[in-house]
């Protein structure tokens, strides 16, 4: 079992440079800036990222009368957004692909600086580092998907030959990748039932998921896309800040339970949304 905790990192460092690697040779700047540019629409992203999500997990918490660890991890995962998973779940999907993008790169440029603000106010005794959150994120998300852009920019068919290749990765990976945390965490997910935490992540999920359909644009691609970047959390910015600041060991417990329920409610919502758009 060591052995297979050990897998995920690698596994997680395969899905996320291979998918952002994938994005930035299929996109260019243009069509990623593009759909950003409509005010009404990002700032009903936001909203719902960042207003929405963090007093829907707070209103869950008292609802279910979860323990203080377990509704501090889900504080902490509505405060989180930009997840490296929603360009995948949009593809998937069949959704608006440049605007998965530019979104997960918006909501990840915004997490660092709420997370230091929001947090402290909300939590007693929080601290935030925006460094360690935006050196993670940069080094793995940022930099393969400009390493992708300028590719894509300079050597079109370096591109076009290299994109397919690294989506067949990221899909192998992202399924590695579940596999390994749904063996490795089992336990941990058998030891919530009592506590209702598996009942609040799911409802996490689907409050987000309906959440951002409801606000994200008369679309069918973007509203797909804004449903899933709601529901899916930024995690590993969720574990820094819960690792860094509280010693119970429940509150990564439930950030890693809502990231493993995640993947097996909007994978196939995903799906679900694709049959959706081909009809």
């Amino acid at each position: 079992m060591e052995i297979l905790s050990k897998a995920i990192p690698v596994a997680m460092f395969l899905f996320v440079v291979s998918s952002m690697l994938a994005m930035g040779l299929s996109l260019s700047v243009g069509q990623i800036i593009a759909p950003l540019r409509s005010a009404r629409l990002v700032t009903l992203a936001l909203l719902v990222n960042f207003v929405l999500m963090p007093l829907s997990a707070v209103a869950i918490a008292r609802l279910l009368h979860l323990d203080r660890p377990l509704g501090i991890a889900l504080l902490i995962l509505g405060t989180a957004a930009g997840a490296p998973f929603l360009p995948k779940l949009a593809e998937i999907a069949k959704g608006n692909l440049a605007f998965a993008v530019g979104l997960m790169v918006l909501l990840m440029v915004m997490t660092g600086g709420y997370m230091l603000l929001v947090l402290p106010l909300l939590l007693e005794g929080v601290s935030v580092d925006p460094l360690k959150i935006a050196r993670s994120l940069l080094l793995l998300m940022m930099l393969p998907l400009a390493a992708g852009l300028i590719v894509k920019s300079r050597y079109e068919g370096i591109a076009v030959r290299g994109a397919p290749l690294l989506g067949k990765i990221s899909t192998l990976s992202l399924g590695l990748l579940i596999v390994l945390m749904l063996v490795t965490n089992i336990q941990n997910i058998i030891n919530l039932f009592g506590t209702r935490g598996v009942l609040a992540s799911v409802l996490f999920l689907v409050v987000g998921s309906g959440l951002g359909w409801l606000l994200g644009g008369p679309a069918s691609g973007t509203k797909g896309v804004l449903a899933l970047g709601t529901a899916q959390r930024n995690i590993a910015a969720s574990l820094l800040v819960g690792g860094q600041n509280f010693d119970d060991p429940k509150v990564l417990v439930m950030v890693v339970v809502v990231a493993v329920v995640g993947l097996l409610v909007l994978i196939p919502l995903a799906r679900q949304l694709a049959k959706r758009s081909s009809i």
